[in-house]
């Protein structure tokens, strides 16, 4: 009884931690927009609208701060899909992966910065989604691995400021799900915040949704993907990719947890290709 009652009591206290933590990174992004002189807002380029943050987006309209939109990940979709985006100006698509358009993104910085009427630093700050490459940005910006890079979404957990040029200054940050979007419970906003990487495919609870989504977003794309016939149905693509991979629980059943977690991944990691 007395186990049970500690683990129950250093669970809750996790729980809260985890929540207090939470809290705290809306702060530190707004403190970024209050201190910056231009905002970079990273955007997935597979998912431009479902990655914005109108929030912040409104924040930094309300205190006359430059922002560039800057649509990241391109070497995974068709380039001619981010046009339809133009509205959303300045903006520029580029992919860390390949480089591309990460001097002109370079160029754009600095041109803007000498709109700025101010003597000293400029300070640019670097916001967007969990997941969406902010700090893959910082990198190919300067050239080296000053920002910490992890495979998982929420890696950054704090501030992180880094010299780009003479004069200019990065500061890195936390990536943030909009308030109004955001859910610990709601099984259909987790499984979206996966689809999308805000959430590691490692943390989601119900991975085999994710996968459902996936399926009704993009038509044959898994299937093409895996050389898989599972017409549209999700559970005969967890059966025959698991028998494919051997993902066998003992009895011979296919785990699907498993199967499911690594399709994830590789949706998440750039792998699948829209």
């Amino acid at each position: 009884m007395r186990l049970r009652h500690s683990f129950s009591s250093r669970h809750t206290r996790k729980i809260k931690n985890i929540r207090k933590q939470r809290k705290k990174y809306p702060s530190i992004v707004e403190n970024i927009i209050q201190d910056s002189d231009i905002i970079l807002e990273i955007l997935d380029a597979r998912f431009i609208q479902k990655t914005r943050n109108e929030e912040f987006e409104e924040e930094i309209k309300k205190r006359k701060k430059k922002i560039i939109y800057v649509f990241n990940k391109t070497d995974l979709i068709d380039k001619k899909k981010v046009k339809n985006y133009n509205y959303l100006l300045p903006n520029i698509a580029v992919s860390c992966k390949s480089h591309q358009n990460i001097k002109e993104l370079r160029d754009l910085i600095k041109r803007t910065a000498k709109t700025i009427a101010k003597p000293d630093k400029i300070t640019v700050g670097v916001i967007g989604y969990p997941n969406t490459g902010k700090s893959s940005i910082i990198n190919v910006l300067i050239g080296k691995g000053s920002a910490g890079v992890g495979s998982d979404a929420g890696f950054t957990k704090s501030m992180q400021k880094i010299k780009l040029s003479q004069g200019i200054v990065l500061i890195d940050s936390p990536g943030i799900i909009p308030e109004k979007e955001y859910s610990s419970q709601d099984q259909k906003k987790l499984s979206a915040h996966a689809k999308l990487g805000a959430r590691s495919y490692s943390q989601i609870k119900e991975p085999e949704m994710v996968i459902t989504l996936l399926m009704e977003d993009y038509p044959g794309l898994l299937e093409k993907h895996y050389k898989i016939n599972a017409k549209g149905n999700p559970e005969t693509l967890l059966e025959e990719l698991g028998k494919k991979k051997g993902f066998l629980k003992k009895g011979g059943q296919v785990n699907e947890d498993t199967v499911a977690r690594l399709i994830i991944k590789d949706w998440q990691q750039g792998n699948i290709r829209i």
